[in-house]
């Protein structure tokens, strides 16, 4: 009976410490912003399971606001502006939205070194060029008149405004964000895809170029490629057959990911007569898995401090650098990694956290203990990240 008594103490005053700790949290939030959250003393109590999903709703709630309050008027004004460059928008709204939240599409134009009125035609273009049954659609103008005007650094941080924004602005479901782009617009899907790879529920390519780039990144993005036959300028046709052949390859490798189809349209040049309007349809079978149970991820020309659950340092980071990693219970098991330190980002949706979690390099244990909840860990990486669908309560980061 003393034990029954005490286990119940022990309860009591456990729910009452958490429930403490998100009273500070959602106080604290009433006059300052979730930026400086992390450095409060009482952001790095530990949490129960329950008290993380509370603390989780008050962070989520102050970041809308956050989001609405600095992008609001760019929303209004249809242009974001950052560091001097500007990227305006049009966007088209279809259908009734569903109870899971709208879909965005992200559609990028063509063009590329070219006149400044030459891009804007086609950015005007790519505005009547696609019609989902449901969603909001939005046609950006490239911030730049260049060759690769949609993946020049920059790009990322204007993509990740555009998301969050609609998320709040038009009730978009982060899990149900697509990537497509004709021409050079194509040309930045190759690129944006897999650097950004953990933002995308799918992306279709369209009659771009793909450079020198690697598609390791796409395991958990599925992917379309859309070419015309005859649209041999810069070998773009042979080199989407090629690149095509190398998502079979890693499907064949890998059949749980790699989703892919690659589509050569008989008799057409650069211009498909629309046949790859079909692709909306494909990309819309999908929604993101936001935390897939292995991440393939290598840098891209411009380097990204996470994806998905994985981070590193970006000062360590270099274009090429790889990680490959799979959770499978309360274990993560890291394949390979070209970093000297690896940050492993989890919460109560993958792994028990009332239990060890374990990391093993190659077979060799890295780490084999429980990970606190707190919300320090919680409000960095929301805002970090701005996506509801990766805030983790607990993180730890192992020497490789």
């Amino acid at each position: 009976m003393i034990k029954i008594r005490l286990l119940v103490l022990c309860v009591l005053v456990s729910t009452g410490v958490f429930a403490q700790n998100v009273g500070k949290l959602k106080n604290y939030l009433k006059e300052n912003v979730l930026g400086n959250v992390a450095d409060q003393g009482f952001a790095d109590k530990k949490l129960t399971e329950k008290g993380a999903i509370e603390a989780e709703q008050v962070l989520l709630e102050a970041w809308k606001k956050e989001v609405k309050r600095k992008y609001h008027r760019f929303w209004v004004l249809k242009n974001f502006s950052r560091d001097g460059l500007q990227m305006k928008f049009d966007y088209r709204v279809f259908g009734e939205r569903p109870e899971d939240g709208r879909s965005l599409f992200i559609s990028m134009h063509g063009g590329g070194n070219a006149p400044e009125a030459l891009n804007t035609q086609q950015w005007k273009n790519q505005i009547r060029l696609y019609e989902p049954r449901e969603g909001v659609y939005v046609a950006p103008r490239a911030p730049w008149d260049d060759w690769n005007m949609w993946f020049k650094p920059g790009l990322d941080e204007f993509f990740e405004a555009l998301i969050q924004t609609a998320v709040v602005e038009m009730e978009v479901n982060p899990d149900k964000v697509y990537l497509l782009g004709y021409s050079a617009g194509g040309d930045g899907v190759w690129r944006m895809a897999p650097r950004m790879a953990d933002r995308w529920a799918a992306a279709s390519m369209m009659a771009g170029h793909p450079g020198e780039v690697s598609q390791v990144n796409l395991r958990n993005v599925p992917f379309m490629i859309w070419m015309g036959e005859y649209d041999g300028a810069y070998d773009r046709n042979k080199l989407a057959v090629e690149k095509g052949r190398v998502m079979d390859s890693l499907q064949q490798a890998e059949p749980e990911g790699y989703i892919h189809e690659t589509h050569i349209v008989k008799g057409k040049g650069h211009w498909m007569d629309r046949a790859d309007t079909a692709a909306i349809a494909w990309m819309t079978k999908y929604k993101r898995n936001a935390l897939p149970k292995k991440i393939v991820w290598r840098q891209e020309e411009v380097m990204r401090p996470f994806m998905y659950w994985l981070g590193v340092d970006l000062e360590t980071a270099r274009p090429g650098m790889a990680v490959v990693a799979e959770l499978s219970g309360n274990e993560i098991k890291i394949e390979a990694c070209d970093y000297p330190k690896l940050r492993i980002y989890l919460n109560d949706r993958m792994v028990d956290m009332d239990k060890p979690v374990k990391v093993t390099y190659k077979g060799k244990v890295l780490f084999e203990k429980k990970l606190a909840r707190t919300a320090k860990c919680m409000a960095r990486t929301l805002c970090e990240r701005g996506d509801s669908e990766l805030v983790f309560s607990g993180y730890v980061e192992v020497e490789i």
